[in-house]
């Protein structure tokens, strides 16, 4: 079975769930293939900023929130997803007993982004407003050679969400997106979305089970921290993944509990 994890950059923070995440995943790549897909925007921002250069955050009018790109702001993303963090991933799941290799999208170009060349913004007033694309990309081809080659290795890839773009410039893509783009061209089993809830919550209750159509339904539903992980559920799902669990990473297990249906699944029909 392939099993791709994603987790954001609050359990990277957060070291004593960072080491039974590892653990957890070192349980589970004994059995399966595992591919690792990390977030962090919280810790570039921090990074960012004590170097001086202050990030800019927009709101698209679907409810996306997302880091306003530039070039400076993009060699800055690079420098700490790709290094600073990805390692510091890969050294905890080493620890763990885990045989990780850390990567980033660019490495064999893994991922290819389109540089988006406008963005649409809700403004501080409201307002739908266009501003330059700045270094943001959206993916739009996926080589997964090197990650065949080291899932067939034995080998846990630990990828950073960065892409090259049609001028092999660096692209901030989102993780989650990623992560259902990876888990689309390798035709992953189950895809797994780490969280700091328990999985979609709509009027304040889990919701265990979802359809394609029901996750369709509920994006107007979910607030702007769960409306990309119902995108990319939905977009990993199209792309030929088997289940899509959303769920909580704070816990002793929290990939082996997501695969044994604990959190919001989600599958096709």
């Amino acid at each position: 079975m392939v099993v791709v994890v994603k987790f954001g950059g609050d359990l990277v923070a957060n070291r004593e769930a960072l080491e039974k995440l590892a653990r957890d995943i070192a349980e589970v790549s004994n059995k399966d293939k595992v591919v690792v897909v990390h977030g962090g925007g919280d810790i570039v921002t921090a990074i960012a900023e004590k170097l001086g250069k202050p990030q800019v955050f927009v709101t698209s009018p679907d409810g996306f929130r997302s880091r306003y790109t530039d070039r400076e702001t993009a060699e800055i993303y690079m420098m700490v997803m790709a290094g600073k963090i990805n390692k510091e991933v890969v050294i905890s799941l080493l620890k763990a007993g885990v045989k990780a290799v850390g990567i980033s999208g660019v490495d064999g170009g893994l991922l290819r982004a389109e540089r988006k060349k406008r963005l649409v913004i809700i403004d501080e007033r409201g307002r739908k407003r266009a501003i330059e694309g700045g270094y943001t990309g959206r993916i739009v081809s996926v080589d997964v050679e090197i990650l065949k080659t080291l899932l067939d290795k034995g080998l846990v890839p630990v990828v950073a969400p960065v892409a090259l773009g049609d001028e092999n410039e660096v692209l901030n893509v989102d993780g989650d997106r990623a992560a259902a783009h990876i888990a689309g061209a390798l035709k992953a089993d189950t895809l797994v979305l780490l969280t700091d809830v328990e999985g979609v919550m709509i009027n304040d209750k889990l919701v265990d089970k979802m359809d394609l159509d029901k996750a369709r339904a509920s994006l107007k539903r979910v607030g702007a921290g769960m409306i990309t992980k119902l995108y990319a559920t939905i977009e990993a799902l199209e792309g030929g993944v088997g289940t899509v669990v959303i769920a909580s990473g704070f816990k002793e297990r929290p990939v082996t509990d997501a695969l044994l249906g604990k959190g919001t699944v989600v599958t096709v029909g």
